[in-house]
């Protein structure tokens, strides 16, 4: 039997970057985090996309709170280069109330959204959720979410061979519930870091981006033979 990987409990707080062109709310948002200290602080702020981007290579955040509405400048544009560019998980802070354009956001590689006028202690929670690699969403939103994947995304079957055995076990583990990458870890008997990293190769060699689509990409390419055996 295979032993499992020892699982050491980080100590670090969550770095955040907090991204909007209204110094109010960087304020607000600045004193909302440090009041979550040991668990997070702020690693710095940002009003601009260029500013983002090389606050986001120095300060190297675990989080960034992002505004879609940059003074003018579309933060949704910066949404690829965020992910493409660092290992942050990125959450909307938006006031928004167009559910399309948060959508988008979602499915260009946002871990959820945080709205400017919801409860502290949410925001909190939200940032902690995207931080151990979970989205933040609502039931309704994830259903939305979840059919537009369906719909829009058709990966060949091949993509899949490429995968090792280690990652095919994984693959079929992640779909059969929608535990939180800590618990999969566990189940696995592997490290929190080590199930990470396993899935940024698995999304790598499939052409997605999230455990959202890796259900949808499951479902559209039957893995019975493989669910069978991570249950054996």
């Amino acid at each position: 039997m295979a032993l499992c990987e020892r699982m050491e409990a980080s100590t670090k707080p969550i770095r955040v970057l907090l991204v909007d062109d209204h110094r109010t709310v960087l304020w607000g948002m600045e004193r909302l985090i440090e009041s979550g200290k040991p668990r997070m602080e702020v690693a710095g702020t940002a009003t601009t996309s260029g500013e983002t981007e090389t606050k986001l290579l120095e300060l190297r955040p675990d989080v960034v709170l992002l505004d879609l509405h940059l003074a003018g400048e579309n933060g949704l544009d910066l949404l690829p280069c965020i992910v493409s560019k660092s290992s942050a998980r990125v959450l909307i802070l938006t006031g928004e109330r167009d559910q399309e354009l948060l959508d988008l956001a979602m499915l260009r590689g946002a871990r959820g959204i945080v709205r400017k006028d919801g409860p502290a202690e949410e925001v909190l929670k939200a940032i902690e959720t995207a931080h151990r690699g979970d989205l933040w969403l609502e039931q309704q939103a994830l259903g939305r979410l979840f059919s537009q994947v369906m719909e829009t995304r058709s990966a060949p079957m091949e993509e899949y061979s490429r995968l090792t055995a280690r990652e095919r076990k994984i693959v079929a583990c992640s779909v059969e519930g929608t535990e939180s990458n800590a618990a999969l870890a566990r189940r696995l008997c592997i490290a929190e870091a080590t199930l990470r990293n396993h899935l940024t190769s698995i999304y790598h060699k499939l052409g997605i981006a999230n455990r959202l689509e890796l259900y949808a990409y499951v479902l559209q390419h039957p893995l019975a033979e493989e669910k069978t055996k991570s249950r054996s």
